[in-house]
């Protein structure tokens, strides 16, 4: 065969290779889109063009494990100086893959300890943007001890604020989460408590950028001026989409704080967010209602817009931390993870690495709460299911999630943080 022969031969086998992979890629993408489109219909939801095509959007790999990210800017974002904005880039520049926006992601911190160490600090904060190609975006609230607690500041947000500047280098988890903004055009209503607002402002920006005709609504509260994060972006958004309605609820304001914010396009009220007020101004819609604040908050709105006559399915919360919200109808966990139904009598629980044994009841919380009660060490992060850092191996028995977790637990492992003993259990730790 002749030279030719065999470079024409070779390079027909590589496009060969090209084109499969190419189709492979295609149908991947189509089969999950049109997936999609089978959740949506069977909602009586409607994708929308441009939201259609971001999804039909080639997908940059994600990434496993921890990645390195450098502070690109850093800057206050209110008044009190108490929430600043982290813009972070890979370091190795390379495409980064987009986000559902409400996704957070998780941080691998080295922090100093009390004593003049540096101990690891793994903790999860929300992406306070829409996907950008090139960045993320987080914005974090110090964490300040109580005046008169022996209880010390939140150790990662204090570092952030404290320690990392431009060009610090930051280990990074690949976004993950499953409290996100559907992709349909239903019209939306978003409420927000303190720092909560952080994720809704990523559903609230991509919404606006993609789907720029459908019907939104933000709720925010806070206790005074002071206290609002990112005023300014949400202002301009309200100023630049006549479509958008911005609430500000001030539960505690200041002197001239209701007067100064009815200056610019935005609606203020002197109270919390509650269902009397939404039933006063939103119109008979079928809203995707998505709440993100503290405990008390859920704990009362949730309910309440059930009460109301809000479908669960259309109601979806992220609280700070683990939350225990009453449900009319209980919401199924995600796939692979069984739900509390009865409450369990005692169970016998054996930790192997530790050699520790013990009976398990009602009322003792989490086994992550149960093992650190017994003394043993476990590794942990969010405490809410969302980081992965409390996984553990389960050598023998079942166990059952208080709450559906966002991290995605190895086979034959859980996250000790949202589950409880459902019979006899040996765990690795």
């Amino acid at each position: 065969m002749a030279s030719l022969d065999l470079l024409l031969w070779i390079a027909a086998g590589i496009l060969l290779q090209v084109a499969v992979y190419l189709l492979i890629e295609f149908w991947r993408h189509w089969k999950a889109y049109q997936a999609l489109r089978n959740v949506v219909a069977e909602l009586d939801l409607a994708i929308s063009d441009q939201a259609a095509l971001e999804l039909a959007k080639p997908a940059i790999a994600s990434w496993r494990g921890y990645r390195a990210f450098r502070v690109k800017d850093k800057r206050l974002e209110d008044q009190a100086g108490q929430v600043c904005s982290f813009t972070l880039v890979p370091e190795d520049d390379k495409p980064l893959p987009p986000f559902l926006p409400g996704q957070f992601l998780t941080f691998q911190l080295e922090a100093p300890d009390a004593i003049g160490g540096i101990q690891s600090v793994i903790r999860c904060y929300s992406l306070s943007d829409a996907p950008q190609p090139d960045n993320y975006r987080i914005s974090v609230k110090r964490a300040i001890a109580p005046v008169g607690s022996h209880v010390a500041g939140g150790i990662s947000s204090n570092y952030l604020h404290d320690h990392v500047e431009v060009g610090s280098r930051l280990q990074v988890r690949a976004p993950a989460g499953h409290f996100h903004i559907d992709h349909s055009d239903a019209p939306v209503v978003l409420i927000g408590g303190g720092i909560g607002i952080t994720p809704l402002l990523s559903m609230l920006s991509w919404s606006l950028a993609v789907q720029p005709g459908r019907d939104l609504w933000l709720f925010y509260g806070v206790r005074n001026r002071a206290e609002l994060a990112l005023q300014g972006q949400l202002q301009a958004l309200a100023a630049q989409h006549p479509g958008f309605h911005l609430h500000l609820c001030l539960s505690n304001p200041q002197a001239d704080d209701l007067d100064e914010l009815r200056l610019g396009p935005v609606h203020v009220h002197h109270g919390r967010v509650g269902t009397a007020l939404l039933r006063r101004l939103l119109p008979l819609k079928p809203y995707q209602f998505y709440i993100c604040g503290p405990t008390p908050m859920l704990q009362s709105l949730v309910p309440a817009l059930e009460e109301w006559g809000v479908p669960s399915g259309r109601i979806h919360f992220e609280a700070f931390g683990p939350a225990s919200v009453p449900r009319k109808n209980s919401v199924s966990a995600a796939p692979g993870h069984g739900q509390q139904s009865d409450k369990p009598g005692a169970v016998l629980v054996t930790f192997a690495k530790s050699g520790q044994q013990a009976s398990w009841g009602p009322g003792m919380g989490t086994l992550l709460d149960f093992a650190e009660s017994l003394g043993i060490d476990v590794q942990s992060g969010c405490r809410a299911g969302g980081c992965g850092t409390c996984q553990t191996s389960i050598r023998s028995g079942e166990v059952v999630y208080t709450k559906a977790p966002d991290f995605d637990p190895e086979p034959g492992s859980c996250l000790l943080c949202v589950c409880i003993p459902k019979a006899a259990l040996t765990l690795e730790a």
